[in-house]
C-alpha cells in the first residue's frame, strides 16, 4: 500500500486536538482529496459521534458526487469516483466476524479501491492490519467538538 501524508487539523499544531462538525467535515475533505487507492481506513467510536459524518466527507473529498448514505441497514454502500470504487461498511449490526463472509469481505478488503468501515472492531481477526486507523470521542462537557486521533 503506498503511503500516505498526514492530514493533520489546522488547530492541532497549536495543542487543540478537538474539531467542531464544520471543522471535522473539512478535515475528512481534504484527507479524502490528499489519498490514493488502494486504502482502508477505520472510523472507531461511540455511537453518534460522527463516524457516518466523517465517512460522508472523506468520500466528497474523493470525488463521490452522489448522495453518501448510512449503511447501518444494508451494510454495505459502494460509490464511484474518478480514482476508484468506495466502499463504504458499517459493522454494527454483526454478532460475528463469520458473517462478514456473506459480504463479500475478502474481495473487498483486497480490492484496488477505497474502504471505509465503521465499528471495525466487530471484524475481529478478519480486519486487515495495514490500515490507517481514526478514532472519535466525545468531548466531556462540549457536545459540539469531537476529538480526532488518526494514524
Amino acid at each position: 500500500m503506498p503511503a500516505h501524508r498526514h492530514v493533520v487539523p489546522p488547530y492541532a499544531a497549536k495543542g487543540h486536538l478537538t474539531l467542531t462538525e464544520s471543522e471535522l467535515r473539512d478535515w475528512g475533505e481534504e484527507l479524502g482529496r490528499s489519498i490514493s487507492p488502494p486504502l482502508l481506513i477505520t472510523l472507531t467510536g461511540e455511537l453518534g459521534v460522527g463516524k457516518t459524518t466523517l465517512a460522508q466527507a472523506i468520500c466528497r473529498g474523493y470525488g463521490v458526487v452522489e448522495e453518501i448514505t448510512s449503511p447501518t441497514y444494508a451494510l454495505i454502500h459502494e460509490y464511484r469516483a474518478p480514482k476508484s470504487a468506495v466502499f463504504h461498511i458499517d459493522l454494527y449490526r454483526l454478532d460475528s466476524p463469520d458473517q462478514l463472509t456473506n459480504l463479500g469481505w475478502d474481495e473487498i478488503v483486497s480490492s484496488r479501491s477505497l474502504v471505509l468501515i465503521e465499528w471495525p472492531e466487530r471484524a475481529g481477526s478478519r480486519l486487515p492490519e495495514d490500515h490507517l486507523p481514526i478514532d472519535l470521542d466525545y468531548v466531556p462537557d462540549d457536545p459540539t467538538r469531537r476529538i480526532l486521533l488518526a494514524g
